[in-house]
């Protein structure tokens, strides 16, 4: 062995080192390709198989619909009233004086004629007695005027007097004859406004408000002071409700009432429509008709002044086909009119029966709809509710409608039957609805 042959050895050795390192190296490249490929290769397909099942599945719903069913259907009018007797009486005092004596109170049940309050009769007492003095010397003057004219007659039949003496006598029997009519009068008068200054009840009642107590001044001299109010009967009652313009046209007398009160709220009582008054209030633009409802109040629980939320039924159908009231106000935006468009373009030839019915129905946009006008079948107006398809294709009915409340509407006429779902709201993108 030569000096060189060492170094060649070990040079051979490192080569021989290199191409293993490098083989290995190859090897675990080569895995881990593989395992790469494996993985793209189950992504896809993972990608693949879901693409297809949500071809498939059905698309989620954009509208929310209800059925149309047969029931029972009460059309009401609500309306807020009071509780007032239905006769009150102000009894008041056509003589000014001092209250002396208050002998009722609030509550407390009177009679007709019953002696509710007396004034210091002082004052009255006075002037009855300066009336009879009137009186009495106006008499004394009547006897004085009608011996001097019974005297003149005598002395005129003798020649002794003139005739003009004789009339004169004559006028002044009269003038006295004339003073004791008026000292009369005065004296009636004064007994009137002495039996006044005795406040009487006129009616049997219940006193519902007193506004004076002894000692008080009663001032009569303008107007006539109010000193109590009085119902004159509780076990009837009546309620004044005041009913919008827009619903007036639905009531008439002995419609039945069905109404609530804040003290009883579990409890539901009932009355009738008793008139319906022909003057109208306007306030702020609002127009408002007064309504009087006639209450039976047997046990007396109702009490003057009580807040009423009436309901007066104004029709009552007992088995009517029924439609959601909400569907009649739903109305399809442009977007989705287009979308229902589009999708029946695109629609198989399989579809052909659900493009029948279309068909049949009203279109989504009528050329004679101008937007302002509503389409009218006879004298009923025409509504348009809506029907959506699994492929969420649109289709328009026109209906006509009859009794009505917030929850169901009487369907009079259309090619929509018991069973059939209609649109009534959509539902937004975050699952909340639109509240149409």
């Amino acid at each position: 062995m030569t000096l060189g042959e060492p170094a060649r050895a070990r040079r051979y050795c490192s080569t021989l080192e290199t191409f293993a390192f490098l083989e290995l190296a190859l090897t675990r490249l080569k895995k881990r390709l593989s395992l790469g490929l494996i993985a793209l290769a189950v992504l896809g397909g993972g990608g693949w198989w879901m693409k297809s099942q949500s071809a498939h599945a059905p698309k989620p719903a954009q509208f929310r619909s209800s059925e149309i069913d047969e029931g029972a259907i009460t059309q009401v009018v609500m309306a807020n009233g009071n509780l007032q007797p239905v006769t009150v009486v102000t009894v008041g005092s056509q003589v000014s004086g001092t209250v002396a004596q208050r002998l009722v109170d609030f509550n407390d049940k009177v009679t007709k004629g019953q002696v509710l309050l007396r004034l210091d009769p002082a004052n009255f007492e006075a002037r009855v007695r300066q009336a009879r003095a009137s009186m009495r010397a106006a008499e004394a003057q009547v006897a004085f005027a009608r011996g001097n004219f019974e005297r003149n007659e005598g002395l005129v039949a003798k020649g002794f007097l003139s005739l003009p003496q004789r009339d004169q006598s004559k006028r002044e029997l009269d003038a006295a004859l004339a003073q004791v009519e008026v000292s009369r009068a005065q004296l009636d008068a004064a007994q009137t406004d002495l039996g006044n200054s005795v406040i009487r009840s006129p009616v049997d009642g219940v006193v519902i408000k007193r506004s004076v107590d002894v000692g008080q001044t009663v001032a009569a001299s303008f107007q006539t002071p109010e000193l109590f109010l009085i119902a004159k009967d509780l076990r009837e009652m009546v309620i004044q409700t005041n009913v919008s313009e827009a619903d007036v046209g639905l009531l008439r007398e002995g419609q039945a009432v069905r109404f609530v009160v804040d003290a009883f709220p579990n409890r539901e009582f009932e009355g009738k429509v008793q008139q319906f008054r022909l003057n109208a209030t306007n306030t702020q633009g609002v127009v408002t008709y007064t309504v009087i409802v006639d209450v039976p109040n047997e046990d007396g629980s109702l009490k003057p002044g009580m807040t009423a939320q009436t309901r007066i039924v104004v029709a009552q159908r007992p088995k009517a086909l029924r439609l959601p009231t909400a569907a009649l106000r739903f109305v399809p935006t442009e977007e989705e009119l287009k979308a229902s468009a589009a999708a029946s373009a695109s629609a198989s030839a399989a579809s052909a029966p659900a493009s029948a019915t279309a068909a049949a129905s009203a279109p989504l946009n009528r050329p004679d709809d101008d937007g302002v006008l509503s389409t009218l079948r006879g004298s009923s107006r025409v509504y348009k509710v809506y029907t959506v398809d699994k492929d969420q294709r649109l289709t328009a009915h026109e209906v006509t409608v009859g009794i009505s409340n917030t929850k169901f509407t009487e369907l009079l006429s259309g090619n929509l039957k018991r069973g059939d779902t209609v649109i009534t709201r959509r539902i937004l993108k975050d699952g909340n609805k639109d509240g149409l």
